[in-house]
């Protein structure tokens, strides 16, 4: 259906529907999109509107794709620090894992690593999904991409849904964002135009298989929950 008007915390009603038809074990909504769409921003809003939903609040876990990039030591051994972001530059057996086991039942409490921007290296254990958590949100470029090792996770997802944003801004955002962790304008640009838009052109096409799309943080494409 057409939503033009509607935003994420239009969702959250939609979102507590999915949670109680998997009881009793938790749900999997994945956020998926292109880099620099606003896959981080999505999130913050929708946990900040789930804190505050009285069929969500104390329910939600928080579980980044991010986590789960491979160590910098890992990626000079395979020779792949320079695409660092590319598919095969994260862990995608230890996170089709995680999800899995959220999924599991009887609940058990699920770890699960972060990752740190500012030295640019994840983080072991640092996320915790308590066992009363009925809802795991995770994020992050390849949930759909469906090939090789990622195979496995778009089975883990109840619901997936898409960022998108209009190209020439999403490439601003990106140039401002590596420039923020100590890149200058000439090397930001450099790196995302040879980098974060290969890894976008790699996951083209994935609105058409999401549950929901945004544009820029508004729904333009919603089927049913």
């Amino acid at each position: 259906m057409s939503g033009e008007q509607r935003s994420v915390e239009d969702l959250l009603a939609r979102l507590a529907d999915v949670v109680d038809g998997v009881a009793p074990r938790r749900a999997v909504l994945g956020i998926a999109g292109p880099p620099g769409a606003g896959k981080t921003t999505l999130v913050t809003r929708l946990l900040a509107g789930a804190a505050a939903h009285p069929a969500l609040s104390g329910r939600v876990a928080h579980v980044p794709m991010d986590g789960f990039h491979l160590t910098n030591a890992e990626l000079d051994s395979l020779g792949r620090r320079d695409r660092k972001g590319a598919p095969d530059t994260f862990d995608a057996v230890a996170y089709a894992g995680v999800l899995a086991a959220a999924r599991a039942l009887p609940r058990a409490v699920v770890t699960a690593p972060s990752f740190d921007h500012v030295v640019g290296e994840p983080v072991a254990d640092s996320v915790v999904v308590p066992v009363g958590a009925d809802l795991v949100v995770t994020e992050g470029n390849y949930l759909l991409l469906g090939e090789g090792d990622w195979a496995a996770v778009p089975e883990m997802l109840d619901e997936v849904w898409w960022c998108a944003l209009a190209p020439d801004t999403r490439v601003q955002r990106l140039v401002a964002r590596h420039v923020e962790t100590g890149r200058d304008v000439a090397d930001a640009t450099e790196w995302v135009l040879r980098s974060d838009e290969a890894n976008a052109v790699r996951v083209d096409g994935g609105a058409g298989r999401a549950d929901v799309v945004l544009l820029d943080g508004a729904v333009v494409r919603e089927g049913h929950a």
